[in-house]
């Protein structure tokens, strides 16, 4: 079930689109490669989508909203799984070679037929909750620092620190059902600097001395991400007198935000006057970004969000699905930021760094 909406290229990727912008990061296999034998790197990507299964099973068979959800969930767990273990056996299978899209689509589609519209519902709405009361003491904190440099640096760990609440990894799903994620805490134990990709510093630069006049940023998860990381960051850049566009999911996928509930948190966030923590929102706007899934292919979104973003001259990139499996080495005809955690084994692998390192990179047009 695909978003029904008609879909064209994200407008500021560098033209042409069709032979300079490829979704996805890292590379599963190369011509040279027997089409029909699966590479090490595709085992060990469809080994990590299989040791996701029980955790989404587990929220599947407690979705309230489903009827006979335990056999049902059962049901996704056994058709996921005997398609990942067809696409080792043979790559050209379910629409394949596989890369992370088509992993993360045939979970979605299998999820959705079986009527399973957003199996994390629950734990966003718990998450909104508990980061939307945080959200004013977040802002406070930041505001005291006088220093522009070290309030945009502060901003930036705040959003790789929220990153971390990712229920799509199998690991972190673990430590969340243990005791929840504390975000002050996450913000002091980020990994010291430089990290894997490391471009704060130029972007520091570049921030005290410019502001950008429309900012698209591509958001994730629910919760600490974007209460606490994104939207601190979207109203600095509201008060420096900058438009900025939060482009979220159409559809839910994981415990990402989609649009109509980041409207939502945005109008709970706001004040009778409209303003955010005493900043005026009215160049606030949410955009659907036509995607369903927990990465992107930009060479697709939807049309209102083409038009929308058509004059950005900052694109932010955010989260590892969307900033660093998908997207990291696409090229701008604008400024651009990807920034996410590495949370999976394999990331940290392919980009040289530490399980939990993080990503900032940034780009001048």
């Amino acid at each position: 079930m695909e978003s029904s909406s008609p879909s064209v290229p994200f407008p500021l990727l560098q033209a042409p689109v069709e032979s300079t912008y490829r979704a996805c990061t890292i590379p599963y296999r190369f011509p040279s490669d027997n089409p029909r034998k699966a590479t090490p790197v595709e085992i060990q990507w469809i080994d990590l989508f299989l040791n996701s299964v029980p955790s989404f099973r587990q929220r599947a068979e407690n979705d309230p909203t489903v009827l006979d959800a335990p056999a049902k969930a059962e049901k996704f767990a056994q058709r996921y799984t005997a398609m990942l273990e067809e696409l080792k056996k043979n790559p050209e299978s379910h629409g394949g070679p596989p890369d992370c899209i088509l992993l993360c689509r045939l979970r979605e589609l299998i999820l959705r037929e079986l009527g399973f519209r957003d199996i994390f519902k629950k734990v966003k709405d718990e998450e909104n909750a508990k980061a939307m009361s945080l959200f004013e003491g977040v802002v406070q904190r930041n505001d005291e620092i006088e220093d522009d440099g070290a309030r945009v640096e502060n901003l930036i760990r705040g959003i790789l620190a929220g990153n971390i609440f990712d229920l799509g990894s199998a690991q972190l799903a673990e430590v969340f059902a243990k005791d929840g994620m504390s975000f002050l805490a996450s913000c002091q134990n980020l990994v010291s600097r430089p990290w894997v990709i490391d471009d704060l510093d130029a972007f520091k630069t570049k921030w005290t001395k410019n502001s950008w006049e429309k900012v698209v940023i591509f958001v994730d998860n629910s919760g600490a991400d974007i209460i606490l990381g994104i939207l601190p960051f979207a109203r600095e850049l509201l008060r420096r007198g900058t438009k900025v566009i939060l482009a979220a999911n159409d559809m839910p996928s994981i415990n990402d935000v989609t649009y109509l509930e980041l409207i939502e948190i945005v109008n709970k966030l706001k004040d009778e006057n409209g303003k955010l923590a005493g900043v005026d929102a009215s160049n606030l706007l949410v955009a659907n970004s036509g995607n369903d899934l927990p990465v992107i292919d930009l060479s697709s979104v939807a049309p209102e969000l083409a038009y929308m973003a058509n004059d950005a001259d900052l694109v932010v990139l955010e989260g590892m699905g969307r900033a660093i499996e998908t997207n990291l080495y696409a090229q701008m005809k604008c400024d651009s930021i990807k920034i996410g955690m590495v949370k999976h084994p394999e990331v940290a692998q392919f980009l040289g760094g530490r399980l939990y390192d993080c990503v900032f990179k940034f780009n001048e047009a």
